[in-house]
């Protein structure tokens, strides 16, 4: 464990906490503009991570879903930052179901480099740094009980596809029909990514709209423990999309999550083929 998963997780768990405390209570929903839900969850979750982050890495700006929704966006031209989203899932939350996350990733050269993603209500959380995934249990007081490397599987003679429960779309539909995935499971929250990370699934489709607060620290977890995410040109989806013409700043395209990226054919600097041919 380096110390940046050591702080991590030490943060991530102090806002799981919280969370707990409002789902335990029952949560007031209100509605951004957008109309995405929010709760008082995830504005207890996020000011928590703000200090102990602030507090922790003073000069590494923080680009939080909340704070952004409130017109407040950092600087973050020196390409070194923090994506926050300080609850992912918050249907699942709201419906009372368990898969929902506090995703935390650090940001370098437009590429996540470290992250966790942790579930509170499951009691278990998913770290990365230094190219190296750990899947962390806890026991029923949330204290650490055991800590594993994880990694990718290597596809075997089917595929296991996740997917968004509250997102599916009919693109998804035909992604997973036109690929022969026979076996699909819905989950909610950046945990889809971390399945794939300690190889419990081989895809992850995704054509719905995200944002990069959603997806950075599951992808973190995932390229440490060996697969990759990509556009549908077969590029690696980036970060720190703040000049889009065809989009607000930090939206994401449409991308497939491999675990193994023998499955990913690149197409070159072109980038004019699906990569996610399958063979």
């Amino acid at each position: 464990m380096t110390p940046l998963c050591e702080m991590l997780e030490r943060i991530a768990l102090d806002a799981g906490a919280a969370i707990l405390d409002v789902y335990d209570a029952g949560p007031q929903v209100c509605y951004k503009d957008d109309h995405s839900p929010v709760t008082e969850a995830d504005e207890r979750a996020e000011a928590i991570i703000l200090e102990r982050l602030a507090a922790a890495f003073p000069h590494i700006p923080v680009v939080a879903e909340e704070s952004v929704s409130s017109g407040r966006v950092p600087d973050i031209s020196g390409g070194t930052f923090f994506l926050v989203d300080p609850l992912d899932g918050t249907k699942e939350f709201i419906n009372r179901r368990n898969d929902f996350t506090v995703n935390i990733a650090l940001i370098e050269g437009n590429v996540p480099v470290a992250g966790i993603v942790y579930a509170p209500a499951q009691r278990c959380a998913y770290v990365a740094d230094g190219g190296r995934a750990e899947k962390l249990l806890l026991d029923p007081a949330w204290a650490l009980e055991h800590r594993q490397a994880i990694r990718v599987r290597v596809r075997g003679a089917e595929l296991t596809a996740v997917a968004s429960r509250s997102h599916n779309s009919s693109e998804t539909e035909a992604f997973l029909t036109g690929h022969g995935v026979m076996n699909y499971a819905s989950v909610g929250s950046s945990l889809k990514f971390c399945l794939l990370a300690e190889g419990k699934a081989d895809v992850y489709p995704r054509f719905g709209r995200t944002m990069e607060w959603d997806t950075a620290a599951g992808d973190a977890v995932l390229k440490a423990a060996g697969g990759s995410v990509v556009r549908l040109d077969g590029s690696r989806l980036l970060y720190g999309k703040t000049m889009q013409e065809e989009d607000s700043a930090f939206a994401n395209p449409h991308f497939i999550a491999w675990a193994d990226m023998s499955l990913i054919h690149l197409s070159g600097a072109e980038g004019l083929q699906p990569a996610y041919a399958l063979s």
